[in-house]
């Protein structure tokens, strides 16, 4: 699955086109790793975005193409 994709469906980042210019600023890296927006994700990598002054940093545990909002949090879990 697309990193762009993921960010969107886990909620991690509310809308495609944001997740789009995070990893486009670099402020996305898949295992320590600066990625791209098309970077493929696997469960077990780990996603750090950096959100200004904060940073945030999550474990893939699953991949679906759609998901509800309750089930989100399933998809990943916080470092």
């Amino acid at each position: 699955m697309r990193l762009d994709k993921f960010l969107k469906v886990s909620r991690l980042i509310k809308r495609r086109t944001v997740a789009n210019e995070a990893c486009d600023a670099g402020r996305v890296t898949i295992n320590g790793k600066p990625a791209k927006a098309s970077a493929k994700v696997k469960v077990g990598d780990i996603i750090e975005i950096s959100f200004g002054n904060r940073q945030v940093a999550v474990e893939v545990l699953d991949l679906q193409e759609t998901t509800k909002k309750e089930e989100a949090k399933e998809l990943f879990r916080y470092i």
